[in-house]
């Protein structure tokens, strides 16, 4: 197990929290809520290893795919963008 990644019972905690029905394990919410527990991990691991560069090409990959996430959420439906970005603590 790699130190960045997810353990499974966090992810189903996370995917329990932010799905939209029972079987729901896809939606934008849940993948944009699993993409910022990985971005804060890992924003982290580069406070004190700054010379990672590699690690920070994937920080800004994954930054890159929620900010992607969090346009198509806002464009198809308003209030679950709000939402999710009061209940995620993130800036917009």
């Amino acid at each position: 197990m790699t130190l960045m990644a997810l353990s499974k019972e966090d992810k189903q905690k996370i995917v329990k929290k932010f799905a939209r029905e029972k079987s729901d394990t896809g939606s934008p919410e849940i993948q944009v809520a699993l993409l910022s527990v990985q971005i804060d991990k890992l924003a982290d691991h580069l406070k004190n290893h700054k010379k990672d560069v590699h690690s920070r090409r994937g920080l800004l990959s994954m930054v890159a795919k929620r900010r992607r996430l969090l346009t198509y959420l806002r464009d198809r439906d308003e209030k679950r963008y709000r939402s999710l970005l009061e209940e995620l603590d993130l800036k917009k």
